[in-house]
């Protein structure tokens, strides 16, 4: 364990049962979360290969214009 995770469980075991039950629900959905976040990440990898080698072509092509700031439209 960290000593910053160390710290902050020292200090949220200080609190109410009822604080600290809402606290570690919130560290456990934050931990589900990264979880779906990295397991989606994982599978997406195949279309976004795809994605980049389209891009690629398209600006081997010619068809992508250079993005101006200064001429878009408002």
């Amino acid at each position: 364990m960290t000593k910053l995770l160390k710290k902050a469980l020292e200090s949220v075991s200080a609190l109410p049962d009822d604080e600290q039950d809402a606290i570690a629900s919130i560290i456990l959905e934050e931990i589900e979360d990264e979880a779906r976040w990295r397991a989606s990440f994982a599978r997406s990898q195949e279309a976004l290969a795809r994605l980049a080698d389209q891009a690629r072509a398209e600006i081997a092509r010619g068809d992508v214009l250079p993005f101006d700031p200064a001429s878009k439209p408002e």
